[in-house]
């Protein structure tokens, strides 16, 4: 037990600097949305149809998806999820899948998840998408724009995203 949170502190260490280093260097697309991925925790993908409901109230296709649920080694393998067994010790993704899910351009990112879980951070901020947005209350370092609210209110927070998301002219529709 005392392993795991020695690996977590290295992993949050080499988290902080990258935060801090890439805050500095944050850049704004203005390419209009096509392509949507999405962040969150398995427990809410289960209780929310998330991927429906953003391309739903959006109106986007093909929203790639990504799932954080804690490790047991009776859980089958996915392609749509990943634990913290996926970090080593510096930080580095072991899980290909999730690695090239972070690797891919998307125009926008949706971290749908309003409490801190160092993981889906991690993947938030080493994604490669061009906009990211999230709730208000998980870091605000990490997201272009942030939405007070919580998961459960998941329609709320996607017309408030859509909302923004037109006043910026990021939607064609």
């Amino acid at each position: 037990m005392h392993l795991k949170k020695l690996k977590e502190q290295f992993i949050e260490r080499k988290f902080q600097k990258k935060l801090i280093s890439s805050s500095n260097d944050r850049k704004t697309s203005h390419k209009i949305i096509n392509s949507v991925a999405i962040l969150t925790s398995e427990e809410i993908a289960t209780e929310i149809n998330l991927q429906e409901q953003v391309e739903a109230i959006l109106n986007l296709r093909n929203c790639k998806i990504f799932k954080f649920r804690r490790y047991n080694k009776l859980d089958d393998a996915s392609y749509h999820h990943f634990s913290e067994k996926d970090f080593n010790w510096q930080g580095k993704i072991s899980n290909i899948n999730f690695k090239s899910f972070l690797e891919q351009d998307f125009d926008l990112l949706i971290s749908f998840f309003d409490e801190r879980n160092l993981y889906l951070e991690f993947g938030t901020l080493y994604s490669n998408a061009n906009f990211k947005v999230g709730f208000s209350e998980v870091n605000q370092a990490l997201f272009n724009i942030e939405i007070a609210g919580k998961t459960k209110d998941c329609s709320v927070f996607l017309s408030e995203l859509k909302n923004y998301l037109k006043i910026l002219k990021k939607l064609e529709n």
